[in-house]
């Protein structure tokens, strides 16, 4: 059965282009010299991305390989204006990052409910012969062609926005731990992969006060290699403002997985180790207090630990309260405000994207087409007299 999680999408996108200014010259009975009338072109439409809280995934744009907006109307006699192109809205979810599928190059991103970017601007209307007109030049025989429409390939890729995202190896007890603290349901299985797509849960806290909670699949050692499910959904991390490394209490070496966690991320992109960490202990239902004491004293000291199990519940309200304390510091405050003013969104490593376009099914060449009443600009129009 095919997922409704679609965090890649890949679309030509074209703006309108601005309609031809008139060249008309009046001539009718009772003015044999009424001069210069001709309109001015209407401006094309442009493609405007719309943030909408409502959408999670990009499913809705899988299936639509083109966005074309209107076209300005050319402009005609008795200095009639032609008619404006309608702007194309396109309702994504937030936290989409567009970036040119042919360069690589980052565009821009959506982030917030509501929040409106221009991704491709319609070409401007042209001017009519009227407009032309002077004490030297009182019949112009020349009008302006409209812009040019502008047209791109793009790239669209969702970066789940959450305040907490959980990082961890496969069977590391990621989902167990969203499933305990809030109504999402995700998959659990005892083999490693069982999460394929991230989701989302609410936690509710004290005095109705909540955070989100995204849950990512697993990481293993080489992900930011392309191993493993790979790049595909380390890049939803990105936009987190708390990381909770979660590694098993039976595990042999608990701070050196942590570490490959770590550096993992490093690899990936390095701006990801300026985030708060919590470190969780998962499994201690299987662990006694004496064992956990001595587990304590050889993990990192640079970051709060926990020890939880989220099937007897065991440390899950201290969790929350660490999590909560963590998300309100002053210093993360602080960081998000300014990462959210300043983010530099790097460009995308084409040489890893084909690989990652052919993994979501996304790799078909589009078709380039063009509207039937798309025509190559003419500089002049045939000027006409009205009788």
């Amino acid at each position: 059965m095919e997922s409704n999680f679609v965090d890649y999408v890949k679309i030509l996108c074209r703006s309108g282009k601005g309609g031809r200014g008139s060249m008309h010259l009046k001539h009718v009975k009772y003015n044999p010299n009424g001069g210069p009338d001709g309109g001015d072109g209407g401006r094309g439409g442009s493609i405007i991305l719309r943030g909408n809280h409502n959408y999670w995934t990009l499913l809705h744009l899988k299936y639509q390989r083109h966005l074309f907006a209107e076209h300005g109307g050319n402009g005609g006699k008795d200095k009639c204006h032609g008619t404006d192109g309608k702007d194309l809205y396109v309702d994504v979810p937030c936290g989409t990052v567009v970036y040119n599928a042919e360069t690589g190059k980052y565009v821009c991103d959506v982030t917030y409910d509501g929040q409106e970017v221009v991704l491709l601007k319609g070409g401007r209307g042209g001017l009519g012969n009227f407009q032309f007109r002077s004490a030297t030049n009182q019949a112009p025989r020349f009008a302006q062609p409209g812009e040019p429409m502008q047209e791109m390939m793009v790239i669209m890729e969702l970066k789940l926005l959450a305040d907490v995202g959980l990082v961890g190896f496969p069977n590391a007890g990621k989902s167990t731990l969203v499933s305990a603290l809030s109504n999402a349901r995700p998959k659990i299985a005892n083999y490693p992969f069982t999460t394929m797509e991230p989701s989302l849960g609410i936690v509710g806290y004290r005095d109705n006060k909540s955070f989100v909670m995204a849950d990512i699949p697993g990481i293993i050692e080489g992900a930011s290699e392309g191993r493993g499910l790979g790049l595909r959904f380390l890049r939803h991390i990105e936009r987190n403002s708390l990381l909770l490394f979660m590694v098993p209490g039976d595990t042999d070496d608990i701070k050196k997985e942590y570490e490959i966690l770590l550096n993992e991320l490093r690899q990936f992109n390095p701006d990801m180790l300026q985030k708060h960490r919590v470190l969780a202990v998962t499994k201690c239902d299987l662990l006694d207090e004496e064992l956990i004491d001595m587990l304590r004293e050889t993990l990192p000291d640079d970051l709060p630990v926990v020890f939880i199990s989220a099937v007897s519940g065991y440390g899950l309200t201290d969790l929350k309260d660490v999590l909560w304390v963590e998300l309100n510091s002053e210093s993360n405050k602080i960081e998000g405000v300014i990462a959210e003013e300043n983010l530099v969104h790097r460009d995308k490593d084409m040489s890893r994207f084909a690989q990652e376009m052919e993994d979501e099914g996304e790799l078909d060449d589009i078709e380039y087409i063009d509207d039937a009443d798309i025509e190559d600009y003419e500089e002049l129009e045939d000027f006409e007299y009205e009788e």
